[in-house]
C-alpha cells in the first residue's frame, strides 16, 4: 500500500507571482498607450487646422467676397464639419478650435487655433497647442488651457 498522496495543482508561491507579473504588464503597458493617444490627437489636430486653413483660403476666393470667416461661417458654407464648427457638444479629439477673422482689415488675415481640452494630467489631450494663419504655416507652443493669440510658435514642418 503506498502511502505518498501526490498534490496537483499551483502552490499559493506559484499564484501570487503570476498575480504580480499580471499587475506589473498594465503598469508599463497604460503610459505608453496615454502617450499614443496624445499623439493621435495632435495629429488629428493638426489635421483640423490644416483643414480650416484650406477652408479659409476657399471661403475667401468665394463666398466671402475676399473675406475670411469664422468656423460657423465655414461650416455654413459646407467647407468645414459641425465638429470643427463648434456645433458639437465635446472638443474633436481633444481640441477645441477656433478661426478669428481680422475685424479690421477683414481681407488680410485670420488665426485659426486648436488648443487642449485639458492640458495636463493623466487625462491630457495634448502636449502642444497649434495655430495658422493666412500664410499657411502651423505652428505650435506648450499646451495649456487658453488658445495661442498670434501664430508666432514653433512650426511643425509641414
Amino acid at each position: 500500500m503506498n502511502t505518498n498522496k501526490r498534490q496537483e495543482g499551483f502552490s499559493l508561491i506559484e499564484l501570487l507571482i503570476v498575480v504580480e507579473i499580471i499587475g506589473i504588464i498594465p503598469a508599463i503597458a497604460i503610459p505608453n498607450l496615454l502617450a499614443s493617444k496624445r499623439a493621435a490627437n495632435e495629429g488629428s489636430a493638426v489635421a483640423s487646422v490644416r483643414t480650416v486653413t484650406s477652408a479659409e483660403a476657399t471661403y475667401q476666393a468665394t463666398t466671402g467676397v475676399g473675406a475670411y470667416g469664422n468656423l460657423a461661417a465655414l461650416n455654413t458654407a459646407g467647407l468645414v464639419d459641425s465638429a470643427l464648427s463648434g456645433s458639437g457638444t465635446t472638443p474633436k479629439s481633444g481640441y477645441a478650435f477656433t478661426a478669428t477673422p481680422d475685424a479690421t482689415t477683414p481681407n488680410s488675415q485670420y488665426l485659426v487655433t486648436a488648443s487642449t481640452a485639458v492640458a495636463s494630467g493623466l487625462a491630457a489631450t495634448g502636449t502642444r497647442n497649434f495655430a495658422s494663419d493666412a500664410t499657411g504655416v502651423i505652428t505650435y507652443k506648450p499646451a495649456s488651457t487658453t488658445a495661442m493669440t498670434a501664430n508666432d510658435g514653433t512650426a511643425i514642418g509641414n
